[in-house]
């Protein structure tokens, strides 16, 4: 099944997008490479720009195959100018999201607009009954971002993700979900 999400989602402040060749400076240096915005994501930060490079093609690969959803984040009025990305990937009646933001924007509530944006044109997909995101137990942050966004915590999950900026074995994990 493909993932059938709009293509671009307007909020009052951001649109989300399809990733395109000219961002991969912009996400480049405006947090790719940033270690404190890649703490606690599956990444490691971006040493040379040939890395981002290689993760936009691959952002560009499975947007196109409908596999998943890696949209940009950027400010209403200024869609060049990549501050962010959420990526939604389909799993049979449900969805899963992840999410980076540039770290000048943190604290705004720009992500937890963008996660309930996402979350509700998912939602709205008749063959999606679950939108789910999990972030490690000390990454506070992300778990208010869900918060705000509407998400319930379900638990937490031993041993379930690896972080290789945190730790070379799996780490404690939080679950958050949005059903209908």
């Amino acid at each position: 099944m493909l993932l059938s999400l709009p293509a671009v989602l307007r909020t009052p402040r951001i649109t989300l997008r399809k990733p395109r060749t000219a961002d991969i400076a912009v996400i480049f240096d405006a947090y790719a490479q940033d270690a404190d915005v890649v703490r606690y994501l599956l990444w490691r930060p971006h040493r040379a720009i040939a890395d981002t490079e290689a993760f936009i093609a691959y952002c560009i690969e499975e947007w196109d195959s409908g596999r998943s959803r890696p949209y940009v984040l950027a400010h209403q009025g200024n869609e060049d100018a990549a501050i962010g990305m959420l990526e939604a990937s389909l799993h049979a009646h449900m969805i899963d999201i992840g999410y980076v933001l540039q770290r000048k924007y943190w604290g705004a509530g720009l992500m937890s607009e963008a996660v309930r944006a996402v979350s509700e044109a998912a939602l709205a997909l008749p063959h999606c009954f679950r939108v789910q995101a999990s972030c490690d137990t000390e990454n506070r942050a992300s778990a208010r971002t869900l918060e705000k966004a509407g998400f319930m915590l379900e638990g937490k999950l031993s041993r379930h993700l690896v972080l290789p900026n945190l730790a070379e074995e799996p780490r404690q994990s939080l679950m958050y979900a949005r059903c209908k």
